[in-house]
């Protein structure tokens, strides 16, 4: 399958990004492929921040997948530092092939080189998979989230 290199996103792969964003349908009504500029200013946004990683798993050249990892530092747990998985996403491609193991475990090992003591994420409750997915990491399902869609 070629060798495979994650790295930090830069604007020519935000298409790819969006298109994987946007290949599910969750996504499909979330997310707009044909309109680029919001998400190149999200990009810019995040890249500033030093908190924000967004990267991309590229193998022979092509974005493969991605997700963006958010460090929060807290006061909780002791002043504890955690760590945020969001938009986890592998080519259709590449589903199967362990791009997202690869994927999960960089988050892990980046987060705690960056001294956090909990990596956590969200999942919708639809994506059964997904959920299946993340326990085989050793993540559990120890909470219920909420949202506010503003």
């Amino acid at each position: 399958m070629g060798d495979l290199e994650i790295r930090a996103a830069a604007a020519d792969d935000v298409p790819a990004i969006v298109a994987m964003l946007a290949d599910d349908p969750l996504g499909a009504q979330r997310e707009s492929p044909n309109d680029l500029t919001p998400y190149l200013a999200a990009l810019e946004r995040l890249s500033t921040d030093p908190n924000q990683h967004v990267v991309v798993a590229v193998r022979e050249g092509r974005v493969v997948g991605t997700l963006q990892l958010t460090i929060i530092p807290g006061l909780s747990r002791r002043g504890a530092t955690r760590s945020i998985v969001e938009g986890v996403r592998v080519h259709a491609d590449e589903r199967g092939s362990g791009l997202g193991t690869q994927l999960i475990q960089w988050a892990i090992e980046a987060s705690r080189n960056e001294g956090c003591q909990l990596v956590q994420l969200t999942s919708d409750k639809t994506r059964a998979d997904a959920h299946r997915f993340y326990e085989r990491l050793g993540f559990t399902a120890s909470h219920t989230g909420f949202k506010l869609q503003l």
